[in-house]
């Protein structure tokens, strides 16, 4: 499975250096090197938008060092990761929108309608409630200890660790 080595918001900016101070805003983009995701924040004097390639792109404001470690649920963001990996079959984004997919039910974003075995693989059937679009997600059948590689991969690509 692939390593996201990515570190919650670096408190500095791309492009200029600068120190980003508590509770200004800043933009964020992830963008796909090789098989791994790199995570580039940006200060809002110098985005002008996510770069070409970005795989994806949030803004948020720079939190206190003790909320550091909390994690900042954005739904949106989760739901724009999980469509975009619709239809990808490398395994390590498999088990990405899986767990992402999870968080999804969890956080009542997405409702699980039900579950089916297709050639021998488990797919959930989730709903949107407020579109009412419906999405299968195949269940990767992950250990305990790749569940868990998983979700530590998905909260440090969206810097929640």
């Amino acid at each position: 499975m692939t390593e996201y080595q990515i570190q919650p918001i670096t408190r500095r900016c791309h492009v200029t250096g600068r120190d980003l101070k508590v509770g200004e805003r800043y933009y964020t983009a992830l963008l796909e090197e090789g098989d791994h995701f790199v995570r580039q924040d940006f200060s809002t004097e110098v985005w002008q938008g996510p770069p070409p390639d970005a795989f994806s792109f949030w803004s948020g404001k720079v939190p206190p060092p003790e909320d550091a470690f909390k994690p900042r649920f954005d739904d949106d963001l989760l739901e724009e990761c999980f469509q975009r990996l619709e239809g990808q079959e490398e395994p390590s984004r498999v088990h990405f929108r899986y767990v992402v997919a999870l968080l999804l039910v969890r956080r009542r974003r997405l409702k699980l309608e039900q579950t089916s075995v297709d050639g021998g693989v488990e797919i959930m059937t989730l709903c949107c409630p407020r579109t009412q679009e419906t999405y299968r997600v195949i269940n990767p059948g992950l250990n305990e200890e790749a569940m868990s590689q998983a979700q530590n991969e998905v909260f440090q690509v969206l810097g929640w660790n």
